[in-house]
């Protein structure tokens, strides 16, 4: 199981504090199957490398740009930069950056850039409310993946984050019975269009110590990509318990 702490654009050296009870509990269960990640901001990647270097939790970024080394491009960060610094994963496509302008080509090339350099990427997907209601999520999530995807040779480096866009950040989740049925079709369309015999397919969206049990009764979910809940220790603490014990 996968637990990936998106932090956003929030944090400061101070926050390293909160990581102290999650390396503990990372360290006490060890033995356990699951992947802890961080994803913090730019500016404090250095910082969470020199503090979890030497435990069971991994480093991740929240974007990059496209281009697989450096280059005269202000204020982005490379792939490379990121596999410098110690980033094993990066997050790519996430709905508030498609937001911004961020199309289907350019996450195309970001995965690509990232693969090549060694990266693991979490590719996010999902529907607006607008695409919910006009009964189009599947059409969306389809052309989502073959096109993010497109001329890339899937292999263990990608895991799919299903985030319905509107979701996130409101306190509102899928009902099971669609989560089920949008995990699923996420996993056909990757085993029939893309040949992958274990897709992997995390959820996210007001992922809470609240919800997370009734979200993990869905067997397809692999894990959760987890925002606002993940900035408290114990908060994000007990969204792992509640999902592996």
């Amino acid at each position: 199981m996968y637990f990936i702490a998106n932090w956003k654009m929030y944090g400061d050296l101070k926050s390293l504090k909160s990581l102290d009870k999650v390396i503990k509990f990372a360290n006490y269960h060890k033995r356990k199957k699951i992947m802890i990640i961080y994803c913090p901001p730019y500016t404090l990647l250095h910082s969470f490398q020199n503090k979890i270097k030497k435990t069971k939790i991994f480093l991740g970024a929240q974007n990059c740009h496209a281009e697989l080394s450096d280059g005269p491009f202000t204020g982005s960060i490379s792939p490379k930069m990121l596999k410098r610094i110690g980033s094993k994963y990066v997050i790519i496509g996430h709905s508030e950056n498609r937001f911004e302008g961020e199309t289907d080509l350019q996450i195309n090339k970001k995965i690509k850039s990232c693969i090549k350099c060694g990266l693991n990427v979490i590719f996010c997907i999902g529907e607006t409310h607008s695409q919910k209601k006009k009964k189009i999520t599947s059409q969306i999530l389809k052309n989502q993946i073959t096109t993010g995807l497109k001329k890339i040779k899937f292999s263990n480096k990608i895991i799919i984050a299903y985030e319905p866009v509107w979701s996130i950040g409101t306190g509102l989740i899928p009902k099971l019975y669609e989560l089920d049925k949008n995990v699923n079709f996420i996993k056909k369309v990757l085993k029939k269009n893309l040949k992958i015999k274990n897709p992997k397919v995390l959820y996210g969206g007001s992922v809470n110590p609240k919800n997370v049990k009734n979200l993990r009764s869905i067997a397809g979910i692999d894990g959760f990509l987890v925002g606002g809940a993940s900035q408290k220790a114990n908060n994000f603490i007990d969204i792992v318990k509640k999902t592996i014990i």
